[in-house]
């Protein structure tokens, strides 16, 4: 579906791209807020293709049901709603978000010559401040991709409007991403969705306790046509939608260069399986191959 050939940007593409500060504040702080990358009418567009999906419409659908899928469906109701693999499902959001620019962003705050997809999630946050249901705890998404084999991957955050605090917009713990970890549990790598809140919370505090450091909590306020980037390890999460209007958004995950499958177990001797490992293509040996072109593009690659 995506090919390896040159990818090109423009002058004005160019002018758009992280300054050597930028690269410097990523590294530090482990998130970063974009010029404007995408257009108007590109974002409206990915409004209009969201609702279509919403409706019922699929360019294609998975071949499998992986084992914790994400997956909102009609009869669930106005609640928060997350919908995975929206890139390989939706053709227009599929075009929008494989703009070379997205992808040449994260490689230069990465420091890669190469940007895969991971993962991509449809969200949909309903205006409703009485559901708590609709708080994303702290959480860092390492945690989760424990079976890759790198540390450097990154997710972009692409609200389709003008996104600020009253929406819930995503919140960084600033340089969270530089923390020696206590230590992980089993628990660490189910998705925040499974786990008590309060127990993220307690993560969250022991961890900087443990770091001598202070908790810092950034709100990314993104005007529209900007995107917020976050290292894998940066702890970040969003608050209530307290405007009178749904906040939208994608999470786009992403792979650098040298992500590769890892065996990966827990305590019980149990293999952890992501997602992408009943989806992808084998490699020589049998395991995941995360360069599977159909599940795991490449967006971003720099020409020798």
């Amino acid at each position: 579906m995506m090919t390896t050939e040159p990818f090109q940007l423009s002058d004005h593409d160019r002018a758009l791209l992280p300054t050597d500060d930028d690269v410097q504040f990523y590294q530090e702080h482990g998130w970063y807020l974009s010029k404007k990358l995408l257009t108007d009418d590109e974002v409206d567009t990915l409004v209009e293709a969201s609702e279509r999906f919403y409706a019922g419409h699929r360019d294609r659908t998975l071949p499998v049901r992986p084992p914790r899928l994400a997956y909102w469906e009609p009869e669930k109701g106005d609640v928060h709603r997350h919908n995975d693999y929206i890139f390989y499902e939706d053709d227009t959001i599929r075009r929008i978000l494989s703009k070379p620019l997205i992808g040449a962003v994260a490689a230069r705050i990465a420091e890669t010559s190469q940007i895969r997809l991971w993962n991509s999630t449809l969200i949909y946050k309903p205006p409703r401040p009485e559901d708590e249901g609709n708080i994303v705890p702290w959480h860092f998404d390492r945690h989760y991709w424990q079976t890759c084999t790198s540390d450097e991957m990154l997710t972009a955050f692409i609200p389709f409007h003008d996104c600020d605090e009253e929406m819930g917009t995503i919140t960084m713990v600033d340089g969270s991403h530089r923390w020696k970890e206590i230590g992980g549990n089993d628990a660490t790598t189910k998705h925040f969705a499974e786990r008590d809140r309060s127990e993220l919370d307690e993560m969250l505090e022991e961890n900087a306790a443990f770091n001598n450091v202070t908790v810092r909590k950034v709100p990314v306020v993104i005007p529209k046509g900007h995107i917020s980037f976050h290292h894998c390890r940066t702890y970040h999460g969003s608050g209530l939608n307290r405007s009178d209007r749904p906040r939208r958004a994608i999470s786009f995950h992403l792979q650098d260069r040298t992500n590769q499958w890892r065996p990966f177990e827990i305590s019980t001797g149990e293999r952890v399986v992501y997602n992408n490992d009943v989806l992808v293509r084998k490699d020589a040996n049998g395991n995941p191959d995360y360069a599977d072109p159909d599940f795991c593009p490449v967006l971003w690659q720099e020409q020798a």
